[in-house]
């Protein structure tokens, strides 16, 4: 029985209306996007680094950072409301129709995410792959303790207040209660998703049987701003993270094995 094969895909539209330009912004010396794919290259587990995007400039930029864009995306699956289930079933179909080899599993790593410790990348798919030997996953997704209990948000309704969440059982009024009593929740962080391709072609980006990497609260950082950035420029300043390595494209492709 082969080994599974995993991909890694950074999604790098174009149309970011908060941060023009944001998959490409200077991050401490390197474009956004090449966090995301220094941590795909850095993988042993991974086979390919492919980069999904629509914009021909981003396409040479992650070319210079050791990724491939064997086919760009069309512009109606690049929309803010676009969903990660359409570009993931693109990319497979684009690889599937030139002939290519094609994954086990996707490992879809976000350029919003680029604080990523050294070798996560590996120890969240080798916990993938023992849990899902275990349970048999459709997907995995890296998540964070929520810094603040879900228990005690609201909903308006008119001029009330509805909780966000039912009651946990045995206690009457969460929003009342201790947070140390309340169940803990988990907020999904975009560091690493792992997709099985059965699960894409099932018309799904996670399926419902969802395992989990817990990411250390201090590390996580999910990029929507300027003082995003600013957080981000000062955790990559420890040396603790992965760091982007531009490369000779002639080598690279002298070195780069066959994959049809």
């Amino acid at each position: 029985m082969r080994e599974p094969l995993f991909f890694g895909l950074i999604p790098a539209r174009s149309g970011s209306k908060g941060l023009p330009g944001k998959n490409i912004k200077d991050l401490s010396g390197h474009p956004l996007l090449s966090y995301s794919i220094q941590a795909s290259r850095d993988s042993k587990q991974i086979t390919r680094t492919l980069v999904s995007t629509d914009a021909q400039d981003i396409a040479e930029i992650a070319k210079r950072y050791g990724a491939e864009v064997p086919f760009l995306r069309p512009e109606s699956l690049a929309q803010d409301f676009s969903l990660d289930h359409e570009f993931l079933l693109h990319a497979y179909e684009e690889l599937k129709k030139n002939g290519d080899q094609t994954p086990d599993y996707f490992v879809l790593l976000r350029p919003t995410s680029p604080v990523r410790e050294l070798h996560l990348v590996d120890n969240a798919i080798e916990h993938f792959l023992k849990a899902n030997a275990q349970g048999g996953l459709d997907s995995l997704r890296s998540v964070v303790r929520c810094p603040q209990t879900p228990y005690k948000m609201w909903f308006k309704e008119g001029d009330r207040l509805r909780p966000l969440l039912p009651a946990p059982e045995g206690i009457e009024e969460p929003y009342n209660a201790p947070r140390q009593n309340l169940p803990v929740a988990y907020l999904q962080a975009g560091a690493i998703d792992i997709i099985s391709i059965e699960t894409v072609l099932s018309g799904s980006a996670s399926g419902s049987k969802i395992g989990y990497y817990e990411l250390e609260p201090e590390t996580y950082c999910d990029i929507d701003s300027l003082t995003d950035f600013q957080r981000a420029e000062g955790l990559l300043q420890s040396g603790l993270f992965i760091k982007p390595r531009a490369v000779d494209l002639l080598e690279l492709e002298r070195l780069s094995p066959p994959y049809a």
